[in-house]
């Protein structure tokens, strides 16, 4: 008998000052414009984030030496209300599918003009103990630093000043 343990998936949840279909746009489309630009295994830092607008599409960087870092796929594509895509960061060795995490983004109207992203991380147990808990580890201090840029770039587009704390743009577990 094998036996798996599961880890917990890293949860957050952010309001945005845009409806869904805005929010998901930005997200999903113009992920270039907020995420950070990272090294590439040490290598190049990322000149260029793409993200393959249909199911199956490539999520990677383009780097700045012109290597390409694979970040994972797009497992579903439901615009203004769903993404899910495979995480094969930090993983050795060439990406298995089968062995990625993946991120969960639910975009669900808070308002006429506010959007709720939940965002869940999970399936790490698949890396293998210590990969799953090293990648668990890195993306849960990672993802509120993440999810602060995406909210920056939406009151960026949406021409609108910074939100006060407890409103729209405010980082919540």
């Amino acid at each position: 008998m094998t036996l798996t343990i599961a880890i917990a998936p890293v949860r957050r949840c952010i309001t945005v000052g845009v409806d869904p279909a805005r929010a998901f746009d930005i997200f999903a489309n113009g992920v270039d414009s907020w995420w950070p630009k990272a090294q590439c295994d040490g290598a190049s830092p990322f000149r260029e984030m793409i993200l393959e607008p249909f199911m199956g599409g490539r999520w990677y960087a383009i780097c700045e030496d012109g290597s390409q870092k694979h970040i994972g796929r797009v497992l579903a594509w439901a615009p203004g209300r769903r993404l899910l895509l495979s995480w094969q960061i930090g993983m050795e060795g060439e990406p298995d599918p089968d062995a990625a995490s993946e991120v969960e983004i639910n975009f669900i109207a808070d308002g006429p003009d506010a959007t709720r992203i939940e965002l869940e991380h999970r399936g790490f147990e698949r890396l293998g103990r210590t990969g799953a808990e090293r990648t668990r580890s890195s993306v849960e201090g990672g993802w509120p630093g993440v999810l602060a840029m995406y909210a920056e770039e939406v009151a960026r587009r949406s021409h609108k000043p910074a939100v006060p704390e407890g409103r729209p743009g405010q980082m919540r577990s």
